[in-house]
């Protein structure tokens, strides 16, 4: 893992945590922490908004350890309730951005400070939140694969859904996905 905690002592420790076992769960706390925020950062564009939607997420785990049984490694249940807690805090921001008064922010991007990562990053949170209304399951594949990287067999674990099928909604979410991110 590359926290430099083995995979398997995380698991035995969010097991014990899921049972109730205080201790364990501030211990675990303490070491996603980084995993949290580096998850979090790779999908928001301001370390203000990744360190909310971690902060979120941690929360999450502390909240809803007990929901967690067993039946993936604990790294890849993480990276599903970091995810999600990064594209909830997207929608925040989006939705909090629209009731501002608009008469202060520019019309359109400046291209001399965006970047081009930052501007992706908007276009592919934009994209999904449209392939969320028609497509919802296709969504969660997506992120884990592309975004988290994730093997096919952990997210099928994960998921409770046969290999196949997740190749497949990768494939869909992609193919829906694309035209949206082409320049324009």
């Amino acid at each position: 893992m590359d926290d430099g905690h083995d995979t398997a002592d995380l698991d035995a420790l969010a097991a014990r945590a899921a049972a109730g076992d205080e201790p364990a769960l501030h211990e675990l706390l303490a070491l996603i922490q980084p995993r949290v925020r580096r998850i979090c950062g790779r999908m928001l564009l301001y370390p203000e908004d990744a360190e909310e939607a971690a902060q979120d997420a941690l929360l999450l785990v502390a909240t809803r350890i007990s929901t967690f049984a067993g039946r993936s490694r604990f790294t890849t249940w993480l990276h599903v309730v970091a995810s999600n807690s990064a594209r909830s805090t997207y929608r925040s921001l989006k939705r909090r951005s629209s009731e501002l008064p608009t008469d202060e922010l520019p019309s359109a991007a400046d291209p001399r400070t965006t970047s081009v990562i930052a501007g992706s990053r908007l276009d592919f949170l934009e994209a999904l939140e449209i392939l969320s209304i028609d497509h919802p399951a296709l969504v969660e594949p997506l992120l884990l694969r592309d975004v988290q990287e994730l093997e096919y067999a952990d997210i099928a674990s994960l998921l409770e859904i046969p290999v196949g099928t997740v190749k497949s909604r990768i494939h869909s979410a992609r193919q829906i996905v694309q035209p949206l991110l082409v320049p324009r």
